[in-house]
């Protein structure tokens, strides 16, 4: 039996967080720093949190491995089990050319990479994050941004912070309605006084977005169509989150920010527009075809783009996309979630024998194997009615796992050690150290509650994971400084949302999309700073609202 402890140096709460800080340290200077591979970084780290369990905490050996492999198998399913299906449906849409013949309907729509950047990544990300989450708007708007002729390391970036205002309510709001659960704070209060605090990124994420494609001169020159974006993005999650539906927020917000730009870009358009080159991902040739191939030819033609799309190819070309939103849309239905929640399976982790501070076993402990209704098993399904709709033969389909299982190798192993490190941190008590030693600044725990979100999305990559550690804690800490436990419970699920683009775990699966697997230590250094930026919005929003400035905004 381990029982967490979260002052095991004893009596100095403040030098037991110096402890617990040490294997993210390890991470983020070997990452930023030294710019090793991020897979190696994170083994090394893994390794080094294990330690400091072993060693501060007094955690067994055999539970901190254990508390490691549960980690590295929560990193493989449901995490790349996502990432694998939402590149492979990727790979064959570039194998058909109808990848190309999408490029082309987007650039239709706005020929200007720094307008493409807040429709694909902002905009249709978003749709996806409340669709699906967990990596996959920034997997697949990277490829999308790289399609339409962006550097790789750009779009990956772009798509990373894109990534930020739609998380709190992404996959059908999963991480409010954790944070209600746990503290039992009733959902719609959460979720409103969230949408009162994230539609603010919404209002500066598209005008990032632009400076980060073109600088200053794209804010001055394309700053209308951002700012369309953003704010009906933010009318839509606010007016949602507070006043439908928590769980419809995202959708609503998304669909009326992408609807708003195409029928602002109707009556404008900017006076120089900046054109991309041609996407950069090559062009493969389709396994097992020869020159006399019928679909060979088809997707050459619809690459080369000699003549014009048709209707047919410009449908097939956004199908796959279509089939993502129907098929996670329709799993949200009453009766298809009750079927779909029978093939989802609960256990123990074997070996892990663990209690917290109040004698309870901590949710950390049970392994959810969720197959049947898992994000990456609704893709896979999306993959297979794309095949059909694109005519992608089992062969060639297969062949184009095999190349996205060969691409992802490294990112799979990142993520996998990523994982493993946070479970070794949140099980032994590391990381509840770090967010107990931040809640005690007394009263302007208002100002730093962000910071603890952020942190634990940093660590675990998801937002619903750092409400899951830190909401009770915010909860409780709340109280103890006489503010309102809502406010802080909220400000640790949008304080998280700016965590995510500098996770491990998002940088390896934004790394990989593009093929610059190993190059996440590059990727963190241009994420980094708009993180912290972003981070510190939040921290003064949070703070005003705890006082009498904005007190009036909390509901």
């Amino acid at each position: 039996m381990y029982k967490q402890v979260l002052d095991p140096v004893g009596n100095s709460l403040f030098v037991s967080a110096l402890f617990a800080l040490i294997p993210l340290a390890t991470l983020f200077v070997l990452l930023g720093g030294l710019k090793l591979k991020a897979h190696v970084a994170a083994l090394i780290s893994l390794a080094v949190s294990i330690l400091v369990a072993i060693i501060v905490y007094s955690m067994p050996a055999g539970q901190a491995l254990d508390a490691a492999l549960e980690g590295m198998a929560f990193g493989l399913f449901p995490i790349m089990w996502i990432v694998w299906n939402a590149i492979w449906i990727y790979k064959m849409t570039e194998d058909t050319g109808h990848f190309a013949v999408l490029r082309r309907s987007i650039s239709a729509i706005s020929d200007d990479q720094r307008i493409q950047a807040v429709i694909i990544a902002f905009a249709f990300g978003a749709l996806l994050e409340a669709l699906a989450g967990f990596g996959t708007p920034v997997a697949i708007t990277a490829v999308m941004l790289v399609a339409v002729g962006f550097q790789p390391i750009k779009a990956a970036s772009v798509a990373l912070v894109a990534n930020t205002a739609p998380v709190a309510f992404g996959a059908i709001a999963i991480p409010i309605v954790t944070l209600a659960g746990l503290t039992e704070i009733p959902k719609d209060d959460l979720g409103a006084m969230v949408g009162r605090q994230t539609p603010f990124l919404a209002l500066f994420v598209p005008l990032i977005l632009v400076g980060m494609v073109d600088g200053m001169r794209g804010i001055r020159a394309v700053w209308p169509a951002a700012m369309v974006g953003g704010i009906s993005f933010a009318i839509g999650q606010f007016a949602c989150s507070n006043y439908v539906s928590v769980e419809l927020t995202d959708i609503v917000a998304s669909l009326l920010s992408i609807g708003s730009m195409v029928a602002f870009l109707r009556i404008w358009s900017p006076e120089e527009p900046l054109a991309g080159e041609e996407g950069r991902f090559g062009r493969p040739a389709i396994a097992g075809a020869s020159v006399h191939d019928v679909a060979h030819e088809d997707a050459v033609r619809r690459r080369e783009g000699t003549g014009r799309d048709s209707r047919g190819d410009i449908f097939a070309a956004y199908a796959p996309y279509l089939i993502i939103i129907v098929v996670f849309a329709i799993a949200q239905w009453g009766p298809v979630k009750d079927f779909l929640a029978k093939g989802e399976s609960d256990f123990s982790w074997p070996g892990l024998n663990i209690l917290n501070a109040k004698g309870e076993a901590p949710t950390a402990a049970t392994y959810k194997f969720n197959w049947l209704p898992a994000a990456g098993t609704l893709l896979l399904i999306c993959g297979l009615l794309t095949m059909a709709v694109l005519r992608v033969s089992p062969a060639r389909a297969l062949n184009a796992y095999g190349r996205m299982i060969s691409q992802l190798k490294w990112a799979t192993v990142t993520v996998a050690a990523v994982l493993g490190l946070a479970y070794v941190m949140n099980l032994s008590a590391q990381t509840l150290t770090i967010g107990s030693w931040i809640a005690g600044v007394g009263g302007v725990l208002a100002f730093f509650s962000p910071i603890i979100g952020w942190l634990g999305t940093a660590v675990t990559g998801s937002d619903t994971s750092s409400n899951s550690l830190f909401g009770v804690l915010q909860a409780s800490a709340a109280k103890k400084a006489g503010l309102d436990p809502t406010l802080l419970a909220a400000a640790n699920s949008s304080g998280g949302v700016l965590g995510k683009m500098i996770s491990p775990q998002n940088l390896a699966i934004g790394a990989a999309a593009v093929g610059l697997g190993g190059k996440e230590g590059d990727l963190f250094r241009k994420v980094v700073g708009w993180s912290i930026l972003l981070l510190l919005i939040m921290c003064v929003l949070v703070y005003l609202q705890s006082t009498a400035v904005l007190s009036w905004m909390v509901p």
